[in-house]
């Protein structure tokens, strides 16, 4: 028999989360990567493009803020949860403490990136 009146479930905020992750690190993080990590080195980029004020001014800037927040945040919430859900599959039921222990793990990390840009 199906219930009327089901439970509400908190899934949905943390599929969404999961999902903002995977999208980022899958097609933003590897653009990053080659860019500043591979690119930039070989020198393909004019050395006054990457300098430290310039990078500063773009972390300092709204846009470049909410990319390091977004580029440190949204991986961990994705990460977290396959966490939480990889216990589950592996046989370690740790119940409502795992999944707040999981999701508090993304949260202070997310609140860390946050007060990181805003005190920079």
């Amino acid at each position: 028999m199906i219930n009327p009146n089901p439970r509400r479930s908190d899934e949905p905020i943390w599929w969404s989360l999961f999902g903002a992750g995977g999208t980022w690190f899958a097609m933003i993080t590897p653009v990053t990567v080659l860019v500043l990590g591979i690119l930039m080195p070989l020198g393909v980029f004019d050395a006054g493009t990457f300098n430290f004020v310039r990078a500063h001014a773009f972390a300092s800037s709204i846009i470049g803020g909410l990319f390091i927040i977004a580029s440190i945040a949204l991986p961990m919430w994705h990460a977290m949860h396959r966490v939480h859900h990889g216990m589950h599959d592996l046989k370690f039921h740790t119940g409502i403490l795992g999944k707040i222990a999981c999701y508090a793990a993304a949260a202070i990390v997310s609140v860390l990136a946050i007060a990181y840009i805003f005190l920079l």
